[in-house]
């Protein structure tokens, strides 16, 4: 089986700009490798794959697309540190990353792919990517989630509407046929309704105001609660001014946040005196900032996590930051679900957690979380631990094969 109808329908589109709104899983990588085989096909083509980043690009699409055209015995030879493929026609094909923009000068192509665009600087575009579709002609399809009507993309996927080169297509999940109804519909006990709305139903939703609408006094705070076990789950932010840590006991996927730790002018080895003398016998697993990996705040050069870790607490902390949006997604799905069902609670003596979660914000009109009043070092602790616990980036096996044409 081949391309779906609304992948079709993309392709299709005679227009040279294309924007595709989508919701999760709608199989537009599947479409992006498509398309970047597609352009390639022609002798002498300079065709490239752009993502918010180099990793995210290599993690995406790179396996797939070498396994495809090794497939199709178009390769000619590979160069895996630079993410390029030469192609027997003596087309390239190339995969980038946005958080690199000086890479992306000087170069003139033929087509572009922009994967999660709207998670990338607009500037990336205007300013660099742009002018080298230039000189060729080339073309360029802009793919990804909504990420509100502040964000670049909104006005991208209006262009449509009064350009005549540009084109415009918008599917849900449901409608990309990859994912069945039934584990659709288990997403929306997953995941809060706007971000539901966002990822899944690909609309438009506004960010303006609180980060964390979900948080409600009367349904997430609880006068006081006390600790069935001695398992503690604690959620850390590394700062020197304050370093913060959310301390939790989890039942049946149900968090209770019934302490906080908040240390100013201090390092990572106070803190975790402070955890022990407060927790002593305690079995305490720590999801820290996975910068912990580099970070030295030890006279003797010695990394964050390797401190925790000869501290003998459990760790658990991704390779990489997950995407911002993502932990913020995470902690408003479990504050209160699609359905409408809160299992993220906190204990009144919390204070700071709690002035957190009611009082961060977006910079007005973007959708870049305001880090200068100072809430966010709550919400970044309780967010990696939330995170790493509950991500919303789950792996779906498509509901039907699919194969390259």
């Amino acid at each position: 089986m081949g391309l779906t109808k609304p992948q079709q329908t993309v392709i299709e589109s005679e227009a040279r700009f294309r924007v595709l709104i989508s919701g999760r899983r709608f199989g537009k990588t599947f479409l992006a490798i498509n398309e970047l085989a597609r352009f390639a096909r022609y002798p002498k083509k300079k065709v490239w794959y752009v993502a918010p980043s180099y990793r995210m690009a290599k993690n995406i699409v790179w396996n797939d697309l070498i396994d495809r055209l090794y497939k199709h015995r178009w390769v000619d030879k590979v160069n895996h540190a630079d993410l390029s493929v030469h192609l027997k026609n003596g087309s390239v094909i190339s995969l980038r990353g946005a958080d690199n923009e000086q890479s992306l000068r000087g170069v003139g192509l033929d087509f572009l792919v922009l994967d999660e665009f709207a998670d990338i600087k607009d500037t990336a575009w205007t300013e660099v990517l742009r002018p080298t579709l230039s000189d060729r002609g080339g073309h360029c399809l802009f793919t990804g989630t909504p990420r509100g009507y502040g964000n670049w993309s909104y006005n991208l996927f209006l262009k449509a509407e009064t350009d005549k080169e540009w084109d415009s297509f918008k599917y849900t999940t449901l409608e990309g046929g990859q994912v069945s109804a039934n584990e659709i519909e288990q997403a929306r006990y997953d995941l809060d309704e706007r971000t539901f709305q966002q990822e899944y139903e690909a609309s438009f939703v506004n960010y303006a105001g609180a980060i964390y609408y979900n948080f409600d006094r009367t349904k997430n705070i609880i006068d006081e609660y006390q600790p069935q076990t001695r398992i503690i789950h604690i959620g850390m932010d590394f700062n020197i001014d304050p370093m913060v840590c959310v301390v939790s006991e989890i039942f049946n996927d149900v968090v209770y946040i019934y302490d906080e730790i908040q240390i100013y002018s201090s390092n990572t080895q106070e803190m975790t005196e402070e955890i022990l003398s407060r927790y002593q016998g305690h079995q305490i697993t720590i999801y820290p900032d996975p910068a912990s990996k580099q970070r030295k705040t030890s006279a003797g050069g010695v990394t964050d996590l390797a401190i925790l870790k000869n501290a003998g607490f459990n760790l658990k902390v991704r390779n990489n930051h997950p995407l911002i949006r993502d932990r913020i997604n995470s902690v408003n799905a479990k504050l209160k679900n699609a359905k409408g069902k809160n299992s993220l609670y906190i204990a009144s003596k919390c204070k700071n957690v709690i002035k957190s979660l009611e009082r961060q914000i977006y910079k007005d009109g973007t959708t870049i979380p305001d880090k200068d009043s100072g809430y966010d070092h709550f919400n970044d602790a309780l967010g990696y631990m939330i995170e790493y616990l509950y991500p919303l980036r789950r792996e779906f096996k498509p509901s039907r094969p699919m194969r390259w044409s």
